[in-house]
């Protein structure tokens, strides 16, 4: 049986949705900005794919977690601008302790001898 090994920069899944709302709460941005900034912080541990970006800026925003505009970026070319609803800030605060909870959990089975 072949192992699974996970890819370079690939994320855990339900993780998206968080990290896009934490990168909104910096003010509004434009997706390729959005994934920039994962990508630089993480610094180059996570990559966001358009395929995944895209799709979860748009389930967000249907959701009522975000909120958009059009505008023109850094380039003067059209973008469509992404900003953190109060629901949004409300969802973020869910997950990032639900993330917190989960992640102490992981590490206290990692730890165990």
């Amino acid at each position: 049986m072949g192992e699974s090994k996970p890819h370079p920069g690939e994320l855990l899944q339900g993780t998206l949705d968080m990290l896009i709302l934490k990168t909104l709460t910096r003010g509004p941005l434009h997706g390729y900005s959005i994934a920039e900034f994962i990508q630089e912080t993480s610094e180059d541990a996570l990559r966001v794919e358009e395929g995944a970006l895209y799709p979860a800026l748009h389930r967000l925003e249907l959701r009522g977690l975000l909120a958009s505009e059009w505008g023109v970026s850094e380039n003067n070319r059209r973008a469509k601008y992404y900003r953190l609803t109060a629901a949004g800030r409300k969802q973020l605060a869910q997950e990032t302790a639900h993330w917190g909870r989960m992640a102490a959990a992981i590490a206290r089975i990692l730890e165990a001898t």
